[in-house]
């Protein structure tokens, strides 16, 4: 893979959403969004549209039987998020002073854009490589998705719930189960899982069924799943100001270089030699891995820090930056993937 299919793939992956933000940013400028409505779009996006992306985007896992066939790598996947969900907490509490920013730092650490860049990003390098769009680097990229989605989310609400209360009163364990179970994005993706799993069953008694073969209800469903990422992201540039950046610039420089800079680091350099360790076929494993730990911050997180009374508007900020800067850091991985010999065949 050369300099500039790697140049390209970065931008593939990134200017779709840049494009948008931007497209939003100059509706909100032209008073075509104005008023109240950036807010309901974010409020809808977030319990509507984006547990239907996510329902969706669970639901067409092709094989979840699947899982028992990588099933120490899914392990150092849980285990990786995982540590970097500890090490973002301890990182905001003592380094971050406003109580509203440290769920939205914290995401920085763990919670990329996985759902809307992660299987696209596999699959383009899966054909930069000549292996075609159905290669096992594309399943094991839909099988990441299946695990980490619902961590991303359970860890989010943890993360802009936990913080308000760390400092003063004491966290009431109840209350924060409770807002895990009631959370809309967590809906989705478990919904998708039961329904996933339901198939399963019905695929060992012999019977092939899918919600795809009922056209009339997968058509829709997949119609206002496609809504729910241009739409947010049309909605994150209307609310963008420039004005925002001066008063966030500690915040915003921080989170853009653990987002795009310190978790790939942390993450994808061990993994390399875990991958290695297990004799494992790395450029099977290490699209995925890019994706999952090299991405901008979900989307998501916007309108999820709004409806929770967090800081939205740094959510916002550290989404486009990370997003603009991702071009670049992923240029940069995937260049050296091909220096160190993974994406050489």
């Amino acid at each position: 893979m050369n300099l500039l299919d790697s140049f390209l793939m970065a931008c593939d992956a990134v200017l779709p959403i840049v494009i948008l933000v931007v497209l939003g940013y100059i509706l909100k400028k032209l008073k075509v969004i104005k008023g109240d409505f950036q807010k309901t779009c974010n409020n809808f996006c977030f319990r509507i549209l984006i547990p239907i992306l996510l329902f969706k985007n669970v639901y067409d896992i092709e094989d979840l039987s699947k899982l028992k066939d990588y099933g120490l790598f899914i392990l150092y996947v849980i285990l990786f998020i995982f540590m970097l969900f500890v090490i973002g907490f301890l990182f905001v509490k003592f380094c971050i002073k406003d109580d509203k920013q440290k769920g939205v730092m914290h995401q920085a650490f763990y919670r990329s854009n996985y759902a809307i860049i992660g299987t696209a990003l596999a699959a383009f390098i899966s054909e930069s490589l000549g292996l075609g769009g159905e290669s096992e680097i594309v399943a094991i990229a839909a099988l990441v998705a299946a695990v980490s989605i619902p961590f991303f989310n359970m860890f989010a609400v943890i993360s802009l719930t936990v913080f308000d209360k760390i400092n003063g009163e004491k966290i009431n364990v109840k209350k924060l189960l409770l807002n895990i179970i009631k959370n809309p994005l967590i809906i989705g993706v478990f919904s998708g899982l039961v329904v996933l799993g339901i198939r399963q069953i019905l695929i060992a008694c012999n019977v092939d069924f899918r919600i795809g073969d009922i056209n009339i209800i997968y058509k829709p469903l997949s119609q206002v799943a496609n809504m729910a990422t241009p739409l947010a992201l049309i909605m994150l540039g209307a609310g963008f100001t420039f004005g925002a950046v001066k008063k966030l610039k500690f915040q915003i420089i921080v989170g853009t270089i653990i987002r795009e800079a310190l978790v790939p680091a942390i993450c994808l350099i061990p993994f390399y030699f875990i991958l290695k360790s297990m004799n494992a076929d790395i450029i099977n494993f290490f699209p995925a891995l890019i994706a999952l730990f090299a991405t901008p911050i979900a989307v998501s997180s916007v309108p999820m820090a709004q409806s929770m009374n967090q800081d939205a508007e740094l959510a916002g900020q550290l989404v486009v930056w990370t997003s603009l800067l991702s071009i670049v850091s992923l240029f940069v991985i995937i260049m050296l993937a091909g220096y160190v010999g993974i994406f050489v065949i």
